[in-house]
């Protein structure tokens, strides 16, 4: 058990780091757009007013409000200490709304949207790759092509494609949206048929792209294994076949859950061109919104809960892995 307290430890350490690193980025790299977001909601404010006093007063009120008048260094503790309390501050582009309300309106879209996705893809990639390895033959010859041609395409390629073949040329799917644009959120069955309705295309352009990169992976390492020595020592001894292909594909997977971890964080990114696309109501589609309008709080709110996200996630992940792979438990017992 000590053993495992020193890995797990610097899998901690490293997760602080990470996320240290992720804090000052987020609150930094927003802030070195161009633009002013407080000179636009001046403009709108002092509409019509021509006196150039009157919209500076206007201007340093809200540079005041949103405290963007003061050091950088004194902003990023203030970020710090608020954001450990939930509190991202007012929104640029949706003022007086807060942070809050806008994250915790589109996070529950993505996370829906995301990780099912993400799991079902990594799961019906690493079968279909083990049966292409074990079958060979007419399946491999099919599958792989295939497989290679879905982890080609980007996923905002792949959400394109899938929006004009059954979106805009065969009609059985919306085009865009997170439900019907004529419906109010509420719990019926017409609106949760929508949602569904809403929820497919988004969905399977994530899951076919993480498909094919997982049955490239799978089958390459299921290749290996079933010529390693130990399966022909095996099968020499009269071990029963489908015993050591158990044997065989636990090994090969291994790897895969390593990779999961790795798909988590750069199939988020896939994912979130994916609802911008579909113009689906999550935190692609928020980002979005808050680059185009310069809003740094909105847009640092958004990055940092997505970085979370994903560390936690592949924090996870190899937590995991440190229990189920033999050679990491040897290496804590010496």
């Amino acid at each position: 058990m000590k053993g495992y307290r020193k890995y797990f430890g610097k899998k901690i350490v490293w997760f602080l780091i990470t996320f240290a690193a992720a804090i000052l980025l987020n609150f930094i790299l927003p802030r070195l757009m161009p633009g002013d977001p407080v000179a636009a909601i001046t403009a709108k404010s002092a509409q019509g007013i021509s006196d150039a006093s009157a919209a500076k007063e206007i201007y340093n009120h809200y540079a005041e409000q949103f405290g963007t008048n003061k050091p950088m260094y004194v902003q990023f503790i203030t970020y710090c200490k608020n954001a450990a309390k939930g509190d991202f501050g007012l929104s640029f582009s949706q003022y007086p709304r807060k942070v809050s309300d806008i994250i915790s309106s589109a996070l529950p879209w993505t996370l829906a949207l995301q990780f099912p996705a993400i799991i079902v893809g990594w799961v019906i990639g690493n079968v279909l790759g083990a049966l292409a390895a074990y079958i060979r033959k007419g399946f491999d010859k099919v599958l792989m092509p295939i497989t290679l041609f879905f982890s080609s395409l980007p996923a905002f390629g792949l959400a394109v494609i899938l929006m004009i073949v059954f979106a805009i040329n065969l009609k059985i799917a919306p085009i865009s949206g997170g439900y019907g644009y004529d419906l109010i959120p509420q719990v019926s069955w017409k609106f949760v048929k929508s949602v569904f309705a809403h929820y497919q295309l988004p969905f399977w352009s994530i899951v076919l792209i993480s498909i094919g990169g997982q049955a490239i992976g799978m089958r390459s390492m299921s290749i290996y294994e079933l010529n390693a020595d130990y399966v022909k020592y095996s099968r020499f001894l009269g071990i029963k076949d489908w015993k050591i292909v158990g044997y065989v594909f636990r090994n090969a997977m291994l790897p895969q859950i390593t990779g999961l971890a790795l798909s988590i964080g750069t199939m988020v990114g896939g994912a979130l061109v994916s609802e911008v696309i579909f113009s689906y109501p999550g935190l692609g589609s928020t980002i979005l919104q808050a680059v185009s309008n310069s809003d740094y709080p909105l847009l640092s709110a958004a990055t940092l809960i997505i970085t979370i996200m994903v560390l936690l996630a592949s924090f996870i992940v190899d937590i995991i892995y440190g229990f189920i792979d033999p050679r990491v438990k040897a290496a804590q017992f010496d």
